[in-house]
Parts: C-alpha cells; sequence; structure tokens
C-alpha cells in the first residue's frame, strides 16, 4: 500500500500582523479573507514585520472596498521609489461578498474592521470581519465567561491527575 504524503506547510505562511483589541472590543458577526492591492516596497516592509492595523478601519465606496489609516512603514531600500505610509489600499473581494459587505457596513451599529495580515502562497492577505461594537459591560461579561471556563478546565485538571 502506499503512504499517503503529509501535507506540506509553505514556510512563508504565517501571520503578520494580528489586530489583537478586535476580538475585545468588537463583536465579531462574520469573517472574510480578501487580497490587498499593494505596492512592491509595501510588501517588502510588510515581510519584515513593518506593519500596523491597530487603527485601521475599512470603507466601502462606490462598490469598492478600502482599507483606511494602515501604517506599512517605508522600506528603506527602496529609496525615492518608496510608498506614503499610511495611503488608502483597495482590498480586493468579488461583487457579491462586496454587495453583502456594504449592506452589512450601512446597518447602523456594524462596521468593517481588519483582523490579520497574513502571507498566504506568496501572497499578502488580510482578514476583514463585519463586527458590533461592545459596551463595557458586554466586555465584563465575557472576561467573566473566559475565566469561569478557565478555572473548570483547571478543576478537570486536577481531578484527572
Amino acid at each position: 500500500m502506499a503512504k499517503s504524503q503529509p501535507a506540506v506547510e509553505d514556510p512563508n505562511a504565517r501571520v503578520v500582523c494580528r489586530n489583537r483589541r478586535a476580538r475585545h472590543e468588537y463583536e465579531l458577526l462574520e469573517e472574510l479573507e480578501c487580497g490587498v492591492v499593494l505596492l512592491g516596497s509595501e510588501v517588502k516592509s510588510i515581510r519584515a514585520n513593518k506593519i500596523s492595523i491597530e487603527e485601521a478601519y475599512v470603507r466601502v465606496k462606490d462598490r469598492e472596498v478600502w482599507l483606511l489609516n494602515c501604517d506599512i512603514a517605508e522600506y528603506p531600500q527602496a529609496t525615492y521609489m518608496n510608498h506614503d505610509p499610511r495611503r488608502a489600499r483597495k482590498l480586493l473581494l468579488r461583487s457579491s461578498e462586496v454587495r453583502k459587505f456594504a449592506e452589512a457596513a450601512a446597518q447602523k451599529g456594524l462596521t468593517i474592521i481588519p483582523l490579520d495580515v497574513h502571507l498566504s502562497r506568496g501572497l499578502v492577505k488580510l482578514n476583514v470581519a463585519v463586527a458590533r461594537g461592545r459596551k463595557l459591560h458586554d466586555k465584563r461579561e465575557k472576561l467573566k465567561q473566559r475565566t469561569a471556563q478557565q478555572e473548570m478546565q483547571q478543576a478537570v485538571r486536577r481531578v484527572m491527575k
């Protein structure tokens, strides 16, 4: 019998930047992966982990989706061919996905936020989510639930020993 080959993972596939506050401050309703239109110096900076999406957000304008306020540091070796660090970057989505996101963003209280930037098959990808902002009491309730879950798991581990 022939043995099945294990799936070889791409060594370049990795998460470059993650918006850690997003899952705490927002209730994520729907996630989607999309491509980003970038310049060469931007891709090199992203590969060197010189990107921040903490303050970034996504807007739908004229049936196009744009990533705004994302900071990609200038690439030192690009000299005069460098990019503007905070320019608006177009996101690549299918028209049906754009329509669905536009409807969701138009609803009161919903927004589109970037979750993480990662490399996949040599391409820069961005995970975005339609989200609803959490109130302070919702954040506290989530923390209580998480600590209760952790305590239950620890108790189970103690009993199993």
